[in-house]
């Protein structure tokens, strides 16, 4: 791999509320490639060939590096951005480097992560396995779709046959459409949209800096090619509204502790930043946060209102791991909280959450688990605890008030699909619902537990994802909002995950064509696949067996149910 060139990065617009580009000093570490016709399209997401192959073509196409970094263990540290016109500028107005000119000693003493900033801990974190470039290899290029390290001399992704230089094509199309796309907002006054979309540019901003030797997983990638995929299959515009974007302050306070919404505000003070080894932050990550809350809370709103009939909140960084005083697993604020609660304060009075990501939501649950006017529903793998974030067990159902409104169906093991989501929701998430009667249901959206995302590692085709959409619109009238997620790997698992076994990554390819059925049943169309014949795996049918047996004495709906099987 390269250390960063020289050439500057185009920054992506900040929508139509900022009007114009914002002004950038870095630079970036891919952007000396030159673009050549495209080779390939599937599922709306076509993908060209791009040379300088020796750069990361993930989420690094997008890292925003400091002159003097060259790809070292840079420490983070405050910066003192006075004389800078620009919230979370490094540089001052003369052009230089502050970071770089005035702190080159703070950066080789100190811990890079907000723990070791705020509480000066001693003991150095043993986190070799996601050590920078000190072990980068230099023959290997990553592929876009899913990352997976291959050697040089391959021209194919020995994981997903990738071609070797691709990249995102298709962006560009939904971008141009964005300051021509109908606005919906409660101010404006209009007829009943059928589907609004959440997005904003300066959601892509929010990127790993340090260098690593593999690129991450939770990369603006992921927008990108669902963003393309939308666009080729005629959704966006001509079928969805855009919601104004806007950054939400004061609804975190609902959420979280002020303590906690204060670290990730820091962080824009500074270069880059962990809150765990892989949840990271640069000075863009506390407005692609508030703004990704923000967009889910507007969104929520104006569906309760009537003003639309469902959405579709395409954001980053994801948030159901993001607990009441803790960011983790790549998440920093918890989107589904906000929307939930934003819910309730536009006229809801219950609210079903509904998490198909493959890791467990821990922190949605635990911000409700005392709530009983909230029931989350969680369908992921869970491996007796093994599988990260190790909660989510049968067992949990909630404290005190919200006993029995938190609901977890743990599989344990991988490899489960269609057939054993659709049987699960027929006879544990569509009974419970009906029972609860919500006034608006939530879809923590991961995608991560899709057919080739080897991540998760688990079976679920498009197809199933649109078809367990389907099924939830019949719940609170039609008043459905999805929301993208996403999903981390287990820090104790890292060296498995990014050394031994480098296959465990996000495939964009799974991720966009999914997040597109999903939204197309948000538009009306009926799922054109049925598993309804299809029984479950033994392992699928004995998780909801056990599912049945514990969450029977909450609802009384299931007796039946689990005595019929």
């Amino acid at each position: 791999m390269r250390p960063p060139n020289s050439k500057k990065c185009e920054v992506p617009s900040h929508g139509r509320q900022n009007g114009g580009d914002q002004a950038f000093h870095g630079k970036c570490q891919s952007c000396d490639g030159v673009e050549k016709p495209s080779h390939s399209r599937e599922n709306g997401v076509s993908l060209k060939e791009h040379r300088g192959i020796g750069s990361f073509n993930g989420d690094h196409t997008d890292a925003l590096s400091v002159d003097g970094a060259k790809g070292s263990l840079a420490r983070s540290g405050h910066v003192d951005s006075a004389g800078c016109g620009h919230d979370g500028c490094l540089h001052g107005n003369n052009g230089s480097c502050m970071a770089c000119d005035d702190q080159e000693s703070d950066r080789e003493q100190g811990g890079h992560t907000l723990d070791d900033l705020f509480f000066f801990n001693d003991e150095e974190e043993d986190d070799i396995d996601w050590e920078p470039s000190a072990h980068r290899v230099e023959n290997r290029w990553f592929c876009l779709n899913c990352t997976v390290p291959n050697l040089d001399e391959v021209t194919h992704c020995q994981n997903c046959h990738e071609l070797k230089g691709s990249e995102v094509a298709g962006y560009d199309d939904f971008k141009t459409h964005i300051a021509q796309t109908a606005l919906v907002s409660a101010d404006t006054a209009s007829q009943l949209v059928s589907t609004a979309i959440g997005f904003d540019e300066r959601m892509l901003l929010h990127s790993e800096i340090e260098i690593k030797p593999n690129p991450h997983p939770e990369r603006p990638d992921r927008l990108r090619a669902i963003a393309a995929s939308l666009a080729a299959a005629g959704i966006f515009p001509s079928k969805c509204a855009l919601v104004p974007p806007r950054e939400i302050t004061e609804e975190l306070i609902r959420v979280h502790t002020s303590d906690h919404v204060e670290s990730i505000e820091q962080t824009k003070n500074m270069l880059y930043s962990y809150f765990t080894s892989d949840t990271y932050a640069n000075g863009h990550s506390t407005c692609a946060a508030k703004l990704a809350a923000g967009l889910c809370a507007n969104l929520a709103s104006l569906i309760l209102s009537g003003r639309v009939r469902n959405g579709f909140a395409l954001v980053r960084p994801p948030g159901h791991h993001a607990g009441v005083k803790q960011a983790m697993g790549f998440c920093l604020h918890n989107n589904a909280a906000v929307a939930a609660l934003a819910a309730q304060k536009a006229g809801a009075k219950k609210v079903l959450i509904v998490d198909w990501d493959v890791h467990h939501g821990n922190g949605t649950q635990e911000i409700f688990e005392g709530d009983k006017s909230v029931l989350y529903i969680s369908l992921h793998r869970h491996e007796d605890g093994s599988f990260y974030p190790g909660t989510g067990a049968a067992h949990e159902v909630g404290v005190l008030a919200g006993e029995g409104f938190s609901v977890n169906i743990p599989w344990n093991c991988g490899g489960v699909g269609d057939n054993d989501y659709i049987f699960a929701f027929e006879h544990v998430v569509l009974p419970i619902a009906a029972e609860f009667a919500p006034d608006i249901t939530i879809i923590s959206a991961g995608f991560d537990a899709a057919r080739g995302d080897p991540l998760g590692c688990c079976d679920v085709t498009p197809a199933g994802y649109s078809r367990m959409a389907s099924m939830l619109t019949a719940c609170s009238e039609g008043k459905l909002l999805i929301m993208l997620e996403g999903g981390p790997h287990e820090h104790l698992c890292i060296a498995f995950v990014l050394v031994i076994s480098p296959m465990y990554r996000y495939n964009l390819r799974s991720i966009s064509s999914s997040a597109t059925e999903v939204v197309k049943v948000l538009l009306g169309d009926i799922p054109s696949h049925s598993t309804d014949a299809a029984a479950p795996s033994n392992e699928g049918m004995q998780t909801v067996l056990q599912v049945l047996e514990i969450q029977q004495k909450y609802w009384p709906v299931l007796v039946p149910i689990f005595a019929s099987l």
